[in-house]
Formats: C-alpha cells, sequence, structure tokens
C-alpha cells in the first residue's frame, strides 16, 4: 500500500477538478496526435502524386516556390522535416509600421481662428474623439499647380525626424473632402513670442530671456545636428505654453544641407531677421543665417522691438551696417566677392578693435558685458566669426547671475489664440518659394537725393547699382 502524502488534496472536489484535467491534456495530446497523423498522410499523397507526375514527363521537376501557406505547401516543406509543427498557418510576425488611410478632418471641431501664414491657415482645434486641443494647419495648395508643394513637403519631412522638447510636434496629417485640403495636426501652445513681446508692457527679466534664449538654442542645436536649417527664425515662429515651454514651428521654409553647401535659393528668412550675406546676394549659406536670426531675437527680447526693421532689402542693409559698422577687410574678408557687395562704396574707417566688434553699449544698457559679447558675435558680419548652437549654450552668459529662470516659476499670460484672432502689427512676411531674389533699388532709400551717377548715400557708405 502507497503512502499518501501529507501535502496531497484531500478534498474530493479538488480531486475532481485534478482528474478533469488531465482528461483534457488527455484529449488535447490525441487531438495533436491525430492532426499530425493527417498531415503526414497528406504529405505522402503529395509525394505519390509528384512521383507519378515524373514518371509521365521525361523532363526534370521544376522546383516549386512557396508563395502561400495553403496545406499543400506547407505539406510539401514539412515532408523532410524531423520536427513537426503544431499549427501550419502561423508564420513569424514582426512589428511594423501601421500603415492606414489618414483620417478625415471632420474628426476635429475647429473652434477659432488663430492666424494665416505664408504656407498656412493655422485655427485651434478640439480632437472629437479624445477631446484634446489642438492647432490644425490647413496648407496652402495655390501655388502648386503641379501637384503638392515642396513647402508642405519639406515642413512634414522636417517634423517627423524632429522630434525634440523644443520643436513642436506633428501629430497626425488629416485630410479634407478635396485632394487639396491638408492638414497638420499639432500641438497647441497658448502664445507666439512675437504677440506677447507686443502686449507686454516691460520686457522680460533677464533670468527669463536667458529661459527662452537657451530652449530656442537648445531646439536648433537639434536641427543643426540633423543637417536641417530652419531659415525663418522669428519670434512669430516661437511657440510658447504656460508653462514656461518654447517651441520652434513654422517649418514651410526647412531645408536638408550638405557639407559643402548645396547652391541654395538666397531669397528666405523675414527680411528682418535676414543676414547681411544673403542681403548681398549669397549663394552658398549654411547655418550661420540662422544664427544671424538668433541674434535678432535676442535683441528684441532685450528692447521689446524688433531690431533691425527694414522698409526692404537696401534700407534693412543700411539698418545693419548702422547698428555693426560698415564691413572692412578685417571684419569680414572675402564680402566683396558678394554679387550685390560690389556696388557698395564705403568710406574710409580705421579699423575696429575686437573681432568681431562689440555692438554699442548705449543700445543695450541694461545688458552685462558677457551678454553683450554673444550677441555681436551672433550679429557678426561675417558669417564664419558666429558661434554655433554649442558654442552658445556653453557661453557664460548663461552661467552667470542671474540664472536662467526655472520654467516651473515663468510668468503665465492670457491666450490669445485660445480665445480670438490674434491682432498683430503688420510685419513683414516670409518669402514665398519661387519667387526671385528683386533688383535692389538703391532710390530714396536713405532719405537723400539721388546723385547724379545714380548712387546713394546714407550711414556712412554709399550703394551702386554694378
Amino acid at each position: 500500500m502507497s503512502s499518501k502524502s501529507r501535502w496531497a488534496d484531500e478534498d474530493p472536489e479538488a480531486e475532481a477538478i485534478n482528474a478533469q484535467r488531465k482528461r483534457e491534456k488527455e484529449e488535447k495530446r490525441r487531438a495533436k496526435a491525430e492532426k499530425q497523423r493527417q498531415l503526414e498522410q497528406q504529405a505522402e499523397e503529395a509525394a505519390r502524386q509528384r512521383e507519378a507526375a515524373n514518371n509521365d514527363t521525361e523532363a526534370p521537376p521544376k522546383k516549386r516556390r512557396r508563395l502561400s501557406n495553403d496545406p499543400d505547401t506547407t505539406a510539401d516543406v514539412q515532408v523532410g522535416s524531423a520536427k513537426p509543427q503544431e499549427n501550419t498557418s502561423n508564420i513569424l510576425q514582426f512589428p511594423t509600421q501601421e500603415w492606414g488611410p489618414s483620417r478625415h478632418v471632420d474628426n476635429f471641431e475647429r473652434l477659432n481662428h488663430i492666424e494665416e501664414g505664408s504656407y498656412g491657415w493655422v485655427s485651434r482645434a478640439k480632437d472629437i474623439t479624445t477631446g484634446e486641443i489642438v492647432a490644425l494647419k490647413k496648407l496652402k495648395m495655390d501655388n502648386s499647380p503641379d501637384g503638392f508643394p515642396v513647402t508642405g513637403l519639406r515642413e512634414i519631412q522636417t517634423l517627423l525626424e524632429a522630434r525634440h522638447p523644443n520643436i513642436v510636434l506633428l501629430r497626425e496629417i488629416v485630410i479634407g473632402n478635396k485632394m487639396d485640403d491638408v492638414f497638420l495636426v499639432m500641438d497647441f501652445l497658448e502664445h507666439d513670442l512675437k504677440t506677447l513681446l507686443d502686449d507686454m508692457r516691460e520686457p522680460f527679466l533677464p533670468s527669463e530671456i536667458k529661459t527662452l534664449l537657451s530652449q530656442v538654442l537648445s531646439g536648433l542645436d537639434f536641427l543643426h545636428s540633423q543637417w536641417i536649417m530652419h531659415r525663418d527664425l522669428k519670434t512669430s515662429n516661437l511657440l510658447m505654453n504656460n508653462r514656461g515651454e518654447i517651441k520652434i514651428a513654422d517649418f514651410g521654409m526647412a531645408r536638408y544641407y550638405g557639407d559643402p553647401p548645396p547652391k541654395l535659393t538666397q531669397l528666405v528668412v523675414t527680411l528682418w531677421y535676414r543676414s547681411p550675406e544673403l542681403l548681398l546676394g549669397a549663394e552658398k549659406y549654411g547655418t550661420e543665417i540662422d544664427m544671424w536670426s538668433i541674434g535678432c531675437i535676442f535683441g528684441e527680447l532685450l528692447t521689446k522691438e524688433p531690431l533691425l526693421q527694414g522698409k526692404n532689402e537696401v534700407d534693412q542693409v543700411s539698418k545693419i551696417f548702422a547698428l555693426t559698422g560698415p564691413p572692412t577687410p578685417q571684419t569680414w574678408p572675402g564680402f566683396r566677392s558678394l554679387p550685390n557687395a560690389k556696388s557698395l562704396r564705403l568710406p574710409q574707417t580705421s579699423a575696429p578693435s575686437g573681432n568681431p566688434p562689440l555692438l554699442p553699449r548705449s543700445k543695450f544698457p541694461f545688458l552685462t558685458n558677457a551678454g553683450l559679447q554673444l550677441l555681436s558675435s551672433l550679429l557678426a558680419l561675417n558669417p564664419s566669426s558666429r558661434p554655433t548652437t554649442q558654442e552658445c549654450l556653453s557661453h557664460p552668459y548663461f552661467r552667470e547671475d542671474p540664472r536662467p529662470k526655472p520654467k516651473e516659476m515663468f510668468p503665465t499670460f492670457p491666450s490669445k489664440a485660445g480665445m480670438e484672432k490674434r491682432r498683430r502689427r503688420q510685419t513683414p512676411e516670409a518669402p514665398k518659394r519661387g519667387q526671385e531674389a528683386p533688383r535692389l533699388d538703391f532710390a530714396s532709400v536713405f532719405g537723400g537725393q539721388s546723385s547724379g551717377d545714380g548712387g546713394e548715400t546714407g550711414a556712412g557708405f554709399t550703394l551702386r547699382l554694378g
């Protein structure tokens, strides 16, 4: 008589359950064996059919390519298999990106219009499914009779690649009732920096300027590390929420570049933020044009006004040289080789101290020496003298007192984007794709009278048509 374990369950009900489980296992084992036997029979039958077919024809049998998981082909594969398979219809699955039709724009309830940009209309909307508030940007198709606009393609491609906390997030792309109704669904942020500066009575505090500028530089550093130029940085393209976070937006003019940089269009960047080499007709340029725009944004944060408000290209050059001083062979070697620089007639001036020279202290009275040095280097006439994003982020300006204010302590502001259409002062728009750089008109730009030789004087220098 075998002794029963003292841990054994003496409950009759539990014993019945264990017996039922054993019977189910036996049934599964028998079903599995029966299924394997049927597969072997099918394999033998298929082998006999192939042998009969080979006997009927003298030609050697052709190899059969497995195109599906039907029982016949599965059986063919398993003839020489030593280990039987339990389920021949299951194949190995790998995780892949899911592709499917885009959602319809009717899944979003448009709440109010925010603004119209160069490449699209932006609205505030609510996702009906989740209730989340998003920004809905409808791409402009007016200037693309041949198909989808390249500006929209570049914006989509760049936003899909640029996943960074300081770059606006592209959630998805939705479509309307017509083929040219394409919408970008992005995160909604309550403010843009331009509207905030227009409505504020006083500029941001120095600690707040450092917080904002460091975030913009961090996002731009990521773009440049991915070989992407934004080419339209300005305060209206910097979005901000009520948690002190700022994000770069509007990538309609963004462009991948290489080393050496390819030949690119010179009509990029909104006029007030356009670098002098672009104004003078440079056909090759790099990330230095973004750094010049950062300098203009830095100055705007300090003064609460756009730093260089030119009426046209020549007036813009005049205001730049009035701030930085005219270029010299020491401060900007080789600038004479630029197409539009050949008409410049500059006065004989002594070489300024420093390279790049410091901007006038009277223009920025509350900026520290380190801050003035950073701003002067960003607004250097010579593109090669401008710092990179990494050099800016490690600059002593961000380590001196007052330190950057934590985002959690940043002030909040009423959101016009959440209530009504923004009312901004008239500012220049970004250049539209396909436009050619205009011929510079030098007549009556600086308020002087036209001279007999077709030139205009002003801001300490003279411009002449070539």
